[in-house]
């Protein structure tokens, strides 16, 4: 399944987020890849640990929060906290799976690291399509190979078990923010259907008020995620 989000981020949000970039110091992004991909990886990533980094990450989650669609989407239980990267002319990120559990390093004195089965895979665009050349998102699933290069502040979310890569970039400079989703329900099956059934009975709704089959065909959503969530 693949979601697309727009408008996950206003363009005031977006410019904040661009222009808190810009003064960031940025490492290779090769120091979080996993031992698959770190031959694969060529961009720069904004440390997990900076300031800038949790701020504005914290932004994101609360775009997240208002999203109906993406909770409809996802049903989330965690999400990893957001990073950032770059590309810039002659980077690029090779054919890779991400990895199936990711770690939120604890604040110090809080404990141990908090595991994140990354069911999803996000990816929340912050440049404009015409201001870089390349630099396309390439999923590969069930559903065939698509090519995704959306605008700024838009959202797409895949399945995490598919695999991808982002195309050189071969002009100007592609930013976006990077995240994992751990959905309640992890069947991926399960969730698609959930999602498909909660946006028809939204349409519904829609057109015919809450009558007694909308009624009926809500509380067979909800019943279903009783069966099938886990929390």
């Amino acid at each position: 399944m693949l979601v697309h989000i727009p408008n996950l981020l206003t363009g005031e949000q977006v410019a904040h987020l661009r222009g808190q970039l810009a003064g960031a110091d940025w490492v290779d992004g090769k120091a979080t890849a996993g031992p698959q991909s770190v031959g694969l990886k060529k961009n720069l990533q904004l440390p997990q640990d900076a300031p800038a980094a949790r701020v504005l990450g914290d932004i994101i989650l609360g775009a997240l929060g208002q999203s109906e669609r993406f909770m409809s989407a996802t049903l989330a239980l965690r999400v990893f906290p957001p990073s950032f990267n770059r590309y810039d002319p002659g980077m690029e990120f090779g054919t890779h799976i991400d990895n199936a559990i990711r770690f939120v390093k604890p604040s110090p004195g809080t404990g141990a690291a908090i595991r994140v089965r990354t069911d999803m895979s996000a990816t929340l665009f912050l440049t404009d399509p015409a201001d870089y050349d390349g630099g396309e998102l390439v999923v590969e699933d069930t559903f065939g190979i698509q090519k995704v290069k959306l605008p700024a502040g838009d959202l797409v979310i895949y399945s995490a078990t598919s695999r991808h890569h982002v195309t050189p970039v071969t002009g100007g400079s592609r930013q976006s923010s990077f995240f994992w989703i751990q959905s309640m329900v992890k069947d991926e099956a399960a969730r698609t259907m959930l999602f498909e059934l909660d946006h028809a009975v939204q349409g519904l709704r829609r057109q015919v008020g809450d009558n007694e089959q909308v009624v009926s065909l809500t509380g067979l959503y909800h019943n279903l995620v009783r069966r099938w969530a886990e929390t």
